[in-house]
């Protein structure tokens, strides 16, 4: 089951339905079943406590994936920093929903095995984030 939460926020104008599909469907790309993936959707208050309990990083960030799978099956809770999407959106010259939307899918790759922290990993990544936002079932 995939849920979306919110901390601090309003949640954001997503279609859940066709997000939740657009997930199942990247994750079977990987030959991946999505478990209970809990979307948190907070400030960048939020992210920061959260990072500082948890990682032990004092730093603002978009995403923080948690990553409870087992086998075939993706699960984590996913906190994302809708102040910092929308700083990243600024930023890299795009629109809050598409950036939204990267960082949504970021999130599930992560939980897929793509990593972003090594050597060419981060281009790996981008390109993983670039073919999910081509499907035709993004919403």
């Amino acid at each position: 089951m995939i849920t979306y939460n919110t901390i601090n926020v309003k949640m954001p104008a997503i279609r859940r339905r066709d997000t939740s599909a657009w997930i199942k469907a990247v994750a079977a790309s990987y030959g991946k079943r999505t478990g209970d993936i809990a979307y948190v959707f907070c400030d960048d208050e939020e992210i920061l406590r959260v990072n500082r309990e948890y990682l032990q990083h004092d730093y603002y960030t978009d995403i923080i994936t948690f990553d409870y799978s087992e086998g075939d099956t993706i699960a984590g809770d996913l906190f994302i920093s809708l102040d910092t999407v929308r700083t990243n959106a600024a930023q890299f010259d795009t629109t809050y929903d598409e950036e939204l939307r990267r960082v949504i899918i970021h999130g599930i790759l992560h939980l897929c095995g793509i990593n972003d922290k090594g050597p060419g990993e981060r281009e790996q990544m981008e390109a993983a984030e670039n073919q999910a936002l081509a499907l035709p079932t993004r919403p």
